[in-house]
This record gives structure tokens, C-alpha cells and sequence, in this order.
């Protein structure tokens, strides 16, 4: 099926997962697994080449006639359809599977939006009355922030590449502009996001008295520090498929 939305935002050098059902030998019971590619061409609206994947350091020769299910990565969004091999070729040394779509693609939740339940620390403060005073009116910058403060300990619960929603044993006011520090992938030297973000709601959890879940909305951030938290979202989301299968 013919589809304008692979030729607009499918690109060579694009990632793309190929999920492979198969049965496990002397049972019913099937194996699922995900490989990870690239695509190498998009040659019309309906086929793909992609570069064969690798396990172990050995080419996955995927039969042709086979059919699997295939995730695409574009920039803003991720598309999965079902897909059959047509083909198999080498190009300038390069393994490649030409895959026709036989489905129509289907658009996943926007990443940007989409909430991933978690469970990470953070420490946050809300801004200074010179800090507010600058970010009113020089605009938000590293430079309006004051080094130094002492942060409080909260946990983030659920996060997303517009915002995120943390609880602690203490609460901040609606509409005021806090300071978060977090890593999204805790370990020694790794890096740390600093950004500032809106609280939009404040509650107490009926069942822990004293416990406030906050939400927040990001005002500062880059469109680097969005992509990493968009690409954490999606890997995790990725080791859960995995699981699953």
C-alpha cells in the first residue's frame, strides 16, 4: 500500500526495528525478538531497502518471502507497519533486504507527549526573586541561574519531552518556576540535565498524607536536552518490547 508518509519522513540512515516472531523448536511456544537497522534507500511509497541486521557479529539473513512487523524512527514520531521481504542484494559492499509494505503505516503517540512511567531522582528549588527578576527580563539563559543553593530531594514518577510529574514530602506554589537536576541515566560521571520548568498542579496523595505529586512544564529547555530525554523514553520503551516478547 502506496504511502506518502515513508517517502516524507522515512530517510536513508533513518533507524528502524524489525520484529521477528519465531517458534521455539519442540514447542508451541513462539520467540520474539527485535533487530535493529537502518534504512538505506526508501525507493518508492510502498518499498524499502534496509541494511540486514546483525547478531553476534553475523548478518540475520531473513528469508525472502518473510514477513515482520517494522518501526520506523523519524524525527517527531514512530511509525510501525507489516512488511514482506521482496528481496535480498549487496550495494557498495553493504547487505540489504528489500522489504515491500503491506500494510498501511501507523502513527505511535507523539514521543514529545507521550509520559514514561519511571522512578528517578531529582533535586529541585524554586528560582530566587533575582533569578525571576532576571528570567522576566533578560529571558531565560544559563547565566540568570544562581550556583549554589541548596536542592531538595523528589522523585520523579512519569516524563516526557514537554514536562514530567515528580512527588515529594513538600510542595511548591501553582505557576511557580522551579529548578530540576536529574540523570536520566544515574551513574558515576554521567550527565546531568538542568532545566527550569512551570508548575501547573499541585496535590496531596490521598494515601500517603504529606506526600505532594507536582507537575511541571519545561520553559527552558533545548531542543538537544528534549532529544535526549525523547531517545531515553523510546530506548526504555524498546527494552520493555523486548521483555514482553
Amino acid at each position: 500500500m502506496a504511502s506518502d508518509i515513508l517517502s516524507k519522513y522515512v530517510l536513508p540512515g533513518s533507524k528502524v526495528d524489525i520484529r521477528v516472531v519465531k517458534r521455539k523448536k519442540g514447542s508451541e511456544e513462539e520467540e520474539t525478538k527485535y533487530y535493529q537497522s537502518k534504512i538505506y534507500d526508501v525507493v518508492s511509497g510502498d518499498r524499502v531497502e534496509i541494511i540486514m541486521p546483525m547478531e553476534k557479529s553475523k548478518i540475520v539473513l531473513l528469508p525472502v518471502g518473510g514477513e515482520y512487523d517494522l518501526y520506523f524512527y523519524t524525527e517527531k514520531s514512530i511509525y510501525q507497519c507489516r512488511a514482506r521481504v521482496a528481496d535480498r542484494d549487496k550495494k557498495n559492499n553493504i547487505y540489504l533486504l528489500t522489504m515491500d509494505l503491506i500494510s498501511n503505516l501507523r502513527k505511535h503517540q507523539r514521543r514529545e507527549y507521550y509520559r514514561f512511567s519511571c522512578a528517578l531522582e531529582m533535586k529541585a528549588r524554586p528560582l530566587e526573586k533575582e533569578e525571576i527578576t532576571s528570567l522576566e527580563k533578560t529571558g531565560i539563559g544559563e547565566e540568570m541561574v544562581v550556583p549554589g543553593i541548596p536542592l531538595k530531594t523528589s522523585i520523579i514518577v512519569d516524563i516526557s519531552g514537554g514536562g514530567l510529574r515528580f512527588i515529594a514530602d513538600y510542595k511548591y506554589d501553582i505557576d511557580s518556576v522551579i529548578l530540576c537536576k536529574y540523570q536520566l541515566e544515574p551513574s558515576e560521571g554521567g550527565k546531568v540535565l538542568e532545566v527550569l520548568g512551570k508548575v501547573l498542579s499541585v496535590r496531596e496523595l490521598e494515601n500517603r498524607p504529606g506526600t505532594y505529586e507536582h507537575r511541571i512544564q519545561y520553559i527552558n529547555i533545548s531542543e538537544e536536552e528534549r532529544e535526549e530525554i525523547i531517545k531515553f523514553i523510546f530506548e526504555e520503551e524498546r527494552k520493555k518490547l523486548k521483555k514482553k516478547g
